[in-house]
């Protein structure tokens, strides 16, 4: 298994204690090869070393689950005040900028209410994560809220066909 991730800004070590006490659950595969397709935490991981210059990562790629694993496997690693989770995925991928748009808010308003079971792959790729997140939260009385949301069509490409996008936050319930 990978002991680190190579940035242009460094290395980030894997916090091998972790990675270990997940290989004990059944629901788990420690793999370092769905990372070679995967590109999220390439993506991520230059963001949180500005953010946070020393810290040690327990890199997943969730396959095909219902969200339940996923809200498991937070359970056990969600530690101190200093654990951060990041969930990476787009949203809505190929429609128009119009319906995009229309997509897009609906996923957002059901992640910020918490809906896991309204997220599916065509609101989200990354659905599975998401909706253990969701899981999560809702378990523990936490609130997600949008920061800002957009899609490809709002920067660089074409309207016509668009990848959606999303930034949201967890947090204490008010």
């Amino acid at each position: 298994a990978a002991r680190q991730f190579l940035t242009p800004l460094g290395a980030v070590e894997v916090d091998q204690e972790a990675v270990n006490e997940l290989a004990n659950r059944s629901d788990v595969t420690i793999d370092d090869r769905p990372h070679a397709d995967e590109h999220s935490l390439e993506v991520q991981l230059p963001f949180l070393q500005v953010l946070f210059p020393a810290f040690t990562l327990v890199p997943i790629v969730v396959g095909v689950d219902n969200g339940d694993s996923v809200a498991a496997v937070l359970e056990q690693l969600w530690g101190e005040d200093d654990t951060r989770i990041v969930i990476s995925s787009d949203l809505s991928h190929y429609h128009n900028y119009y319906d995009a748009r229309e997509i897009d808010a609906a996923t957002s308003a059901a992640i910020c209410a918490l809906q896991a079971e309204a997220i599916g792959p065509e609101q989200a790729c990354g659905c599975m994560p998401l909706r253990g997140l969701m899981t999560y939260a809702r378990n523990h009385g936490l609130q997600i809220s949008e920061l800002d949301r957009r899609n490809s069509g709002d920067t660089a490409g074409p309207r016509d066909r668009v990848v959606g996008y999303g930034a949201y936050a967890i947090q204490t319930s008010a």
